[in-house]
């Protein structure tokens, strides 16, 4: 397969995984046919009728290449385009919807941040043998059958919605959906039997169980089924397109892998707009607005949207043939086309006498060779740091823009769908034509990559200390004189409030209580949709005839919301310049016949250590800095409320750490490269030295000549 600088690097992760040899295997039964060679050039059968018989119809064959669109490249380059920009919508849904996720079933950030990774585990099983592979199977079935899998996987992830009950949720007004109310009556204890108590079965614990299965099954799917995707995909294209087109069509596919994270979280923005149990409910029985804490948005309807969107563009897969029609190359181009396809054939014919077996037994040995060699090592490792820096960023990005915030689920995600992804997408591009414009050496592009880091920390530092302070609420994180602990202070004493209950109202004094009958509230004032106005006398707050309105009272610092995205986004930006020439760095400092298994073990190391355990990692980190923990059937579920200095630092400084490895892992690499150019310099003078001595003893000059 042809190997041009700007085409490897544009096409992507996926893209330099499939290019190689097994990649460049079909050319090899049609570059040497003469009919092929006929139809690529035209009027070329009239000079080769000696060796190849003219066909009796000739335009009723072109005819029927040209009517049928599963003989085009560029139809192809359509539809795989349609097939990854909905692939990702199934992927970057789930974290878009996974802060809505956790309040729905009661999860952890250490347990949804497993759940997103879990997709790489079926994926790095099977990724080794997919440049084993290459053109030994039909490519675009094979592409086919695993978005089938995606879309299966999809379907699979909407389905505990349907499997569980509706959501249920502490109120104060009774309504057709329960006649409970969570207000204090001292005249009556417990009669009203809270909700977050009532709830736990038997069969709602093991339905929990049940919704963690299907969750993890469905993303083990989800990863088997996109490992053919993008690298069938991409090496058919460089197979049967033209030498001049194919980084144009890798192009095309590398700004849809881009642009699809976005179009995941802008849809998650429009589905979390919904309530959950749009299809079980009404909307008059809905107490909830978009900006109460316990409100949970429709997650489950995105999946059906991506899965059948992802089901619809499978289809014409299954019509594509196994090899197609090379493009037709015209002029100049059609000579080094061809000594072009014979290096393919060379190759293909190369890759194909590798038995499987053979092929795992050199792996291990190519996978030293290459971690023994420090740029390759150096730059790997670089992206590893940046990879586990995005991993965070986009799994739980719009959950920490919720709480530092006080934003919507909805919000938050377009945020980062119309503003961080995008810059992200731009930082890219920027890097990518700097190193066109300058064809740069090894060193000009480790350069490139400490410049870019460095002030990427520069801009990420100041966020570390741009972010609200931590909400009071009484017996959490702000205590009257009492210093009681959660729901025992002694104004409240009589109501018997359950430590279950959560229904946060503000009160008049400025202190956020996590129910009104913690608050020692007795009466409200509803409106006729029974939505509540206001809480009245309340004991536990301050003043006279203390008051409350319901919701959270929010961090009240949205000034600083503006910067905060400025800054994230200019860091994204500037760390992003380093993608293309990174890959570079790669593709030029490794043996070419080493470059598809390094490219592989590149990608596998970059699954296996920053995708896999990333979000994970930064689950455990947001964890720690929670103060009050929900309770659902003796068992610690999702956290209500987090100590939002502590999941500033904790969450950012992990961001700031991997930045730190990437530059310095950058700046190593810069000073090796920076001391092989001097001493190539040096051989190269010494190596001239004895030239110049021998010319300068030939030479005799004379007075005359000197000036």
């Amino acid at each position: 397969m042809h190997t041009q600088p700007g085409a490897v690097p544009t096409s992507g992760p996926a893209g330099a995984r499939a290019s190689g040899p097994s990649a460049a295997g079909t050319r090899k039964l049609w570059a040497p046919s003469a009919g092929a060679e006929a139809r690529d050039s035209p009027g070329t059968a009239d000079r080769m009728t000696s060796v190849v018989p003219r066909s009796s119809h000739p335009d009723v064959a072109r005819k029927t290449l040209c009517r049928s669109p599963f003989l085009s490249v560029k139809f192809f380059v359509f539809c795989h385009g349609l097939l990854q920009l909905s692939q990702l919508l199934v992927s970057g849904y789930l974290k878009s919807s996974i802060s809505t996720i956790e309040r729905r079933y009661g999860l952890s950030s250490q347990t949804s941040g497993l759940l997103a990774s879990f997709n790489e585990v079926g994926n790095t099983l099977l990724i080794v043998f997919v440049s084993y592979l290459g053109s030994r199977v039909h490519r675009p079935r094979l592409i086919g059958c695993g978005a089938i899998l995606v879309s299966l996987a999809g379907f699979l992830m909407a389905l505990p919605h349907f499997l569980t009950g509706p959501y249920q949720y502490d109120q104060s007004v009774a309504s057709t959906f329960s006649n409970t109310t969570d207000l204090c009556q001292p005249g009556a204890p417990r009669a009203w039997a809270n909700l977050s108590d009532a709830s736990c079965t038997p069969h709602a614990s093991r339905e929990n169980h049940e919704v963690l299965l299907v969750m993890f099954v469905a993303q083990a799917l989800l990863g088997i089924g996109g490992v053919p995707i993008q690298p069938f995909g991409i090496s058919y294209i460089d197979d049967f397109a033209s030498e001049r087109n194919s980084p144009l069509y890798l192009g095309i596919l590398f700004s849809v892998t881009v642009i699809g994270p976005g179009v995941a979280f802008m849809l998650g923005s429009a589905m979390l707009r919904f309530y959950v149990d749009i299809d079980k409910v009404s909307a008059a029985e809905v107490q909830l607005t978009s900006k109460d804490p316990r409100w949970v948005g429709a997650w489950w309807l995105g999946f059906l949207v991506a899965a059948s969107l992802v089901a619809l563009s499978a289809l014409p897969y299954f019509f594509f043939p196994r090899e197609m029609p090379k493009e037709v190359v015209t002029g100049k181009n059609r000579d080094s086309k061809r000594r072009e396809d014979v290096l393919s054939q060379l190759r293909c014919q190369h890759s194909e006498s590798l038995s499987l077996t053979e092929f795992i037994r050199r792996f291990p040995a190519v996978l030293l060779r290459n971690l023994r060699h420090p740029v390759y090592l150096l730059v790997v490792l670089a992206q590893v740091n940046i990879s586990a820096m995005v991993a965070g960023l986009a799994t739980f990005m719009g959950k920490f823009l919720e709480r530092q915030f006080s934003l919507t689920a909805s919000l938050a995600n377009m945020i980062i769908g119309a503003v961080n992804i995008p810059g992200a997408m731009v930082g890219i591009v920027v890097g990518g034509a700097i190193l066109k414009r300058f064809q740069m050496s090894l060193r000009q592009c480790s350069a490139l990559c400490v410049l870019g880091m460095l002030l990427c920390l520069l801009t990420a530092f100041p966020l570390l200390f741009l972010g609200c302070p931590t909400q009071k609420v009484a017996g959490v994180t702000y205590w009257h004189s009492s210093g009681s602990g959660h729901h025992d202070m002694e104004c409240n004493a009589r109501c018997r409030c359950p430590k279950t209950g959560f229904n946060p109202i503000c009160g008049s004094d400025g202190v956020e209580y996590t129910s009104p009958c913690s608050a020692g509230c007795s009466h409200l004032a509803a409106l006729t949709d029974s939505s509540v106005l206001n809480y009245t006398e309340c004991s536990c707050i301050a003043g006279p005839g203390g008051f409350a309105r319901p919701g959270t009272c929010g961090t009240a610092c949205s000034h600083l919301f503006v910067p905060f995205v400025v800054l994230s986004c200019l860091a994204g930006i500037l760390a992003s310049t380093s993608h293309t020439p990174s890959f570079m760095l790669i593709l030029r400092s490794i043996q070419p016949e080493d470059k598809s298994f390094a490219v592989g073990i590149q990608f596998m190391l970059l699954r296996v250590l920053a995708w896999m355990p990333g979000p994970v990692l930064y689950g455990s980190a947001i964890d720690t800095s929670c103060v009050l923990w929900e309770r659902r059937c003796e068992r610690t579920a999702a956290c209500r409320y987090y100590d939002n200095t502590l999941f500033r630092q904790r969450y950012l400084g992990l961001q700031f750490f991997f930045e730190v490895g990437a530059f310095l892992c950058f700046g190593a690499v810069y000073l090796i490269l920076s001391k092989q150019e001097r001493e190539a310099c040096q051989a190269e003078e010494a190596k001239a030295e004895p030239e110049k001595e021998k010319l300068a003893g030939n030479s005799t000059k004379s007075p005359e000549s000197k000036v």
